[in-house]
Formats: structure tokens, sequence, C-alpha cells
């Protein structure tokens, strides 16, 4: 149903789309003033992504034409990403960028009836994306054209009421930014903490008041805790599964975050006994070797986990949490020797040799209860812009259907 004064339409003669250029890869550089746009600069949910150091710069002549201007809108024309095709972009104000082949500029041909922030609206909706995608080609890399976009039929309400639904839709997206900026100050600081705290280079005070000044000791993981690896059943025997026993995975590690007590799988006591699966007791360190390694979460209830999973036992004077912040501390590192072909998996010997710096365990759960708060600070600004973008969708929905109208002044 259309409602009282939109037209149903697709997008013919009221916009055009332009291919990018080319841009020759030999004049790429490390730095320089023109950024050059490409898929990988565009959110799947539609906005400007700051890619840092992956920003490439082109120091060649800018063919006529091709150089960009803020506010500009631009179109993702392949998927390099699930979900990235079709996603809109405006050219922010910071930079001089430059518009790639892949990449489509949206120009409005009719001014009267449709504006550009209706259109950043219009092709990041649902149903507009379904169809951009429903009329796609190319098998491993979805792609489509300047005529396909312009043929996409959607629900088009007066220009007042375009610009009413864009500049309501906006106080939301600068809710959202304000948000995820709060969030990317919170991780760096808890970076930063980390980094300082965990090798003493900032000392913390005691109960008495006074700042820690025992001396630490530098000693190998496997002196201070236990550790043994997990296993899997067999899964074509279906009695080893479904039980009461939690059974981590990695997936399981990648979504729940720090604290895991629930997992899509569960064992039975017969597939605990017939694999090399273990318990692991609550508060052990489970510690991804394969896929994401140097992933970490804490066992919140007994439990156990595949043999890609490192089970870490704290002794006494390991404080179990302090050595799941230490190691996040080091995942970036061994990320990285992992993309770089120094070691793509770990095992359980090269774990237990892993140095770590350890002071007294007051110090450690003082260190322990200052990254805790900054955990749940950022688990806090998470959760606000969960709510935030899903209150956003649903309003869009609404909105953009004409179910709910908006009051033109």
């Amino acid at each position: 149903m259309v409602p009282e004064g939109w037209k149903k339409t697709d997008l013919n003669g009221l916009i055009s789309i332009k291919h990018g250029f080319a841009f020759k890869s030999e004049f790429f550089t490390d730095s320089g003033e023109l950024i050059l746009l490409t898929p990988g600069s565009f959110n799947e949910s539609g906005g400007f992504r700051d890619q840092g150091l992956k920003t490439k710069y082109y120091i060649g002549d800018v063919p006529s034409g091709y150089l960009l201007t803020k506010g500009d809108m631009l179109l993702a024309m392949t998927e390099q990403a699930v979900g990235l095709l079709g996603s809109p972009l405006r050219v922010p104000e910071n930079g001089i960028y430059l518009h790639n082949q892949r990449l489509g500029l949206v120009q409005v041909l009719d001014t009267e009836n449709i504006c550009l922030d209706f259109l950043y609206i219009f092709f990041n909706s649902s149903s507009i994306r379904k169809q951009i995608t429903e009329q796609s080609t190319g098998t491993k890399v979805k792609h489509t054209s300047p005529n396909r976009l312009c043929s996409i039929e959607g629900l088009i309400p007066p220009l007042t009421e375009q610009k009413q639904i864009a500049k309501i839709l906006s106080t939301w997206d600068k809710a959202i930014t304000t948000t995820e900026q709060l969030l990317a100050n919170s991780q760096q600081q808890k970076k930063a903490l980390m980094q300082q705290l965990l090798t003493g280079k900032k000392r913390l005070l005691d109960e008495s008041g006074v700042r820690f000044a025992d001396k630490w000791r530098h000693v190998t993981l496997n002196s201070v805790a236990d550790m043994n690896s997990g296993g899997t059943p067999k899964s074509s025997v279906k009695e080893y599964y479904g039980g009461d026993i939690p059974w981590v995975s990695i997936a399981d590690m990648t979504s729940k975050g720090k604290w895991i007590s629930k997992t899509v799988k569960n064992l039975s006591q017969s597939g605990l006994e017939n694999s090399p699966a273990r318990i692991y007791p609550k508060n052990t360190i489970l510690y991804a070797m394969y896929a994401s390694i140097g992933e970490c979460s804490i066992a919140e209830v007994p439990l156990t986990s595949s043999q890609a999973i490192l089970g870490i036992r704290p002794k006494k004077e390991l404080h179990f949490e302090y050595l799941y912040f230490y190691l996040s501390s080091l995942k970036e590192k061994i990320k990285l020797q992992g993309q770089q072909g120094t070691q793509s998996n770990l095992n359980a010997g090269m774990v237990k040799e892993f140095k770590i710096h350890l002071p007294s365990t007051e110090e450690q759960k003082k260190i322990t209860n200052v990254l805790s708060a900054a955990d749940y600070e950022i688990n806090a600004l998470q959760q606000k812009l969960t709510h935030l973008n899903q209150e956003k969708k649903a309003l869009m929905q609404q909105l953009l259907t004409g179910k709910r109208r908006v009051k033109i002044n």
C-alpha cells in the first residue's frame, strides 16, 4: 500500500550514477594528500570507515571530474564484505578524496522531487539493499551497475517529508556517532592502562593507601599454572552430545567474550568419558590455540572444551583474572606472529613457556579491579550502542514505509 502523497517508483530520471576511475597502482604511496576511496572505506550499515594504516594515497595526475567534494554520496558497487553491496557513503570533510572505479557517484537530476539526504537513508533500508543483492551479478564477488541501481523501486515521499525524515534520523546518527567515539576512547584508555599496569610502569595503592613497591617476579607460565587442552567426541555418535556439560568451541569464545557459562553444544557424561575432553573448574582461563589464536575467556561454571582450546588453571600465587588480562594484552602480538607466518597456531608447550610479570597477589587483585571497571564501562557503552542501532532501524522501517508520518512545519 502506497501512503497518501507518496509514489512507488524507480530512480530513473531522478538521479544518475557515475562510475569511478581506474587509478594506476604504481602511483600509490604510504603517505600523501589524495586519499583513494575503495569499498573498504564503507561500513556495511552505511557510512564512512576510516581504514587508518590501510588508507591508500595517490600521487599521480587526477583526471577531470574524479576529485570528490565534501557531502558527495557514493555507493559501493562490489560486495567485498557481506552486506556491503549498495552501501552508501557521504564524503567526509577531512581529507581530499578520489572517486575509484568500483564506486558509484550519485547525482540528483530532479532536485524538486528528491534530495541526497533522503537517498542516503533510502539506500540504507533493508528492502532496497535486498533488491540490490537480488539484481546483482557475479559468483565469487557480487557486483552491480548504475543502470541496475537506478532501476531499484521504492516509496518516495514528497520532498518536504523527505527532508524531515532525514532530519529526524540524523539525530539518531549523531547519538550513535557520539557513543561510538566514547566506546573507542574507553577501549583505548583500557589498552593504555593494561600496558602500564601489567608491566609495572604504573603502580597502584595498597589497602593502607601506600603505593606498591615490592619487586615483581618474572616467571614462566607453567611454573604458576597447570594446563591441558580439551577434546572432541566423535560427532557421528549422537549419544555423546545433548547433555548438560558445557563444551566450549572457538566460536563460543568469540561470541561470548570474557565470561562463558553457556555454550552452543553440550556433552553428555558418555561423551566426556569417551573423548580426551576433561572438566575444567570454575575460573579456568580458556585460551585459543587455533583459528582465533590468543583469544581469551574465563569459565564462569565448570565446563569442558575442544582440543583447540587450552584450559589454564592458575596456582595459588596467580590470580585467575590477572592472568586473563595478561594473556589478553598479548593478543595483538600473538595474532601478528600468526599473520606473518611465524606461527599460525599455538600448542601447549609454547604457552607453558610464556613469560609473565608477577606482582604480589594483593597487587594483582588491585590491577584486576581497575581493569574490570574499565571492562564494565566498555560493556555498558556497547549495550547502549546496540540499543541505539536497533531503535534507529525500527524507526527507519516505520518512516520509510509511511507507517509513521512526520509533521511538516
